[in-house]
């Protein structure tokens, strides 16, 4: 195994077992298992990874790796309970959500795979979901409601 693949395992390994919540603790984490790297290289690797940041109630935010369901669990309320609110023009979902969780909400949803969203664009606090056609409100808010048990519609 080469030392990029090794590093990035053991960085998998980290991210899977522990809340990380920075570069410098990643970095820490990592020379304390014998790998030594540099901000610039481990910010690579992280996006390589698909790695994401998203809010933790404790922790403030977290790393996860794409499809990490130990992270999943710890984050879905969280991200639920930030949920503001929801309005549909045609075929277009604009998501509101409390100032900095958009993009952790819209993750979620993207790495679900909701059969009836083309996609997601998010900010700090919208996202901007485009349905598929003939797929209504819904059909898209049943799939929210499984994803997200406490979300309302305004």
């Amino acid at each position: 195994m080469n030392h990029k693949t090794q590093r990035l395992s053991i960085i998998r390994k980290i991210i899977r077992s522990e809340f990380i919540c920075s570069q410098e603790e990643l970095i820490k984490r990592l020379e304390e298992c014998g790998v030594t790297i540099t901000q610039s290289t481990l910010s690579r690797d992280l996006k390589f990874m698909h790695v994401a940041k998203v809010p933790h109630k404790e922790k403030g935010y977290i790393y996860i790796l794409p499809n990490n369901s130990r992270n999943d669990i710890g984050i879905s309320s969280n991200i639920t309970d930030n949920i503001t609110g929801i309005a549909f023009s045609g075929n277009i979902c604009i998501i509101q959500t409390r100032h900095g969780f958009a993009c952790a909400t819209a993750s979620s949803i993207d790495s679900k795979g909701v059969s009836e969203i083309i996609g997601t664009v998010a900010g700090d606090n919208t996202i901007m979901c485009v349905l598929k056609e003939n797929y209504d409100m819904e059909s898209l808010m049943s799939q929210l409601h499984m994803l997200f048990p406490s979300i309302r519609t305004l």
